[in-house]
């Protein structure tokens, strides 16, 4: 049974491999600056956080990698799919997370994009990089689960 998303949330995309890359820690609620085209873009579904990342340069916050796709309908004036984008945190935020990824191994992922009530915001997570033998173990873990699920739901028919 799929979980219920509330209402005045639509889910964009979400960063499905960050999961298995990487432990995720602490999680923010963003917004971000967008131009027009960038926003009809998104409501469209066309956005890609893959390769994305967050970094603070100068004290702001930014989004990184993070594909837009150019509106189709816009005759002029669209906006580069992979540009800088600026995330709206508050200052005691910025200040944690400056301090955390001063710390060794910790990075900013985005994991989600999304709208909420009519805005849109991404949600960062403050991660860790996973090891070889942390990724298998993560494998392991579902696999087994999967089996167990199986198991059970085979057993109730």
């Amino acid at each position: 049974m799929k979980p219920k998303i509330p209402e005045g949330f639509k889910i964009i995309c979400q960063n499905k491999k960050a999961g298995f890359e990487y432990e995720l820690g602490d999680r923010f609620e963003a917004g971000l600056i967008l131009t027009g085209t960038e926003v009809k873009s998104l409501r469209l579904g066309k956005a890609n956080l893959l390769d994305a990342y967050a970094r603070i340069i100068q004290g702001e916050p930014y989004l990184i990698g993070a594909h837009i796709s150019p509106y189709p309908q816009a005759y002029f004036g669209n906006h580069d799919p992979i540009r800088r984008r600026k995330v709206l945190l508050h200052k005691t935020e910025i200040k944690r997370l400056i301090g955390k990824t001063q710390e060794k191994g910790f990075s900013l992922i985005p994991t989600k994009l999304y709208f909420k009530k009519g805005l849109a915001k991404v949600e960062i997570a403050l991660a860790r990089g996973k090891k070889l033998h942390d990724k298998r173990q993560t494998m392991k873990d579902a696999d087994s689960k999967r089996d167990m699920a199986r198991a059970v739901r085979d057993y109730n028919r």
